[in-house]
């Protein structure tokens, strides 16, 4: 290949990866805005080695590689052969939604809420068709929608704004658990409320059909990894270890994986924590903020959250939070209500939308009422 050819085919090849970062920003507003504001705030502060001193390493380690294990056990099947098995024993409507219901709302608490709604809104919209239950799709999977967020509620690993602000606030799981708790709790006995008015108790049955033989030895392989993370959030392992071993043993078993992280989410954090911490040498905007949080941090999280969703809402307001603990019911809370509350709400709308796209404004106005009765109600707990 000759200079000029090869000139012309590098030029091709940096326009198309150019027009492919636009794509990407185009589609993800979060990481839009946040890099937005972070190249605002470079005015206030110029960049500096002191930037590396904004960003929470940890939180990062434990969210690389949580989705890296969550989509090594995603692409094993794991998740739909457990749910299939479980679906194999109902027998009723009523039971059959309760199960989609809670295989979101326990899964999250493992497997963050994002990935839960991924594996499993498809598959109960699927399900629901088979059983004949197409005009309770918009219902159903906004009952899935509040409890994938919820139910990530209960554990430090459950949603990227907890990994965070877990870390932050120097908690250990037991304590974290109890604070969570007693909404875990209250949202698990609404969500079968909603159920059990929701749905009569007709029969019906349903052949999922056989799925293909898990690979054991990957299951383990994978569920091995998660207990490190596990170790790791408990304080056991040095974040630097685990992601050396992570890394190491995904490079040398599965490397394809790492094309299936989700960068956008990694590069969103990095973008706040450039933001949030330039906007602290602006003393007149650090006393508005903190003034207006003052013995307010869980009513200012819910509402923030409403417009600019729940993870940059938790790293706005943790820099000027007075208790911590209120700022993380605050802010998971704050999931419910608008669509973008939290940004994993935004999937269940798209598999809705693209499914039965003359249900959105049905969709819209039940996903709305019934987030703002959960969120009225688990607010006063």
């Amino acid at each position: 290949m000759g200079e000029r050819p090869f000139r012309l085919f590098q030029w091709e090849r940096g326009i198309f990866m150019i027009k492919k970062i636009l794509a990407a920003f185009r589609r993800d507003v979060v990481l839009t805005v946040s890099l937005v504001l972070a190249a605002a705030s470079c005015f206030i502060a110029p960049p500096s080695g002191a930037y590396l001193a904004y960003i929470d390493f940890n939180t990062l380690i434990i969210l690389f590689c949580l989705m890296l294990i969550v989509e090594g056990l995603r692409r094993q099947n794991f998740l739909q052969y457990v749910a299939g098995r479980v679906l194999g024993r109902v027998g009723t409507v009523r039971g059959l939604v309760c199960t989609l219901v809670f295989l979101c709302f326990l899964s999250s608490m493992l497997i963050t809420n994002d990935v839960a709604l991924i594996t499993f809104v498809p598959f109960g919209i699927m399900v629901l068709e088979m059983a004949d239950q197409r005009e309770r799709v918009c219902y159903t999977v906004t009952l899935m929608t509040i409890a994938a967020n919820l139910g990530s509620m209960f554990t430090p690993i459950g949603n990227p704004q907890n990994l965070y602000l877990f870390s932050l606030a120097g908690l250990d799981i037991p304590s974290f658990l109890r604070l969570t708790g007693p909404y875990t709790v209250g949202a698990a006995v609404l969500l079968l409320v909603a159920i059990f008015f929701g749905y009569k108790q007709s029969q019906l049955y349903i052949e999922v059909g056989k799925s293909a033989p898990l690979n054991k030895k990957a299951i383990a392989f994978f569920g091995v990894l998660f207990l490190l993370c596990v170790l790791t959030v408990a304080g056991f392992i040095p974040h630097e270890a685990l992601f050396a071993v992570v890394t190491l043993a995904l490079l040398w078993r599965s490397r394809e994986l790492f094309a299936g992280v989700d960068y956008s989410l990694i590069f969103t954090f990095v973008f706040f924590f450039i933001f949030v911490g330039n906007l602290k040498h602006l003393t007149a905007v650090e006393n508005w903020i903190a003034g207006m949080m003052a013995g307010h941090d869980r009513l200012v999280g819910v509402l923030v959250s409403q417009v600019i969703s729940n993870v940059p809402a938790a790293m706005l307001l943790s820099g000027y939070s007075g208790d911590l603990r209120e700022l993380i019911v605050g802010v998971n809370l704050g999931g419910l209500g608008t669509l973008i509350a939290s940004m994993a709400s935004l999937i269940s709308y798209k598999q809705v939308a693209n499914r039965y796209p003359q249900e959105k404004q049905k969709y819209l106005l039940l996903f709305t009422i019934l987030n703002v009765a959960f969120l009225v109600l688990l607010y006063w707990i």
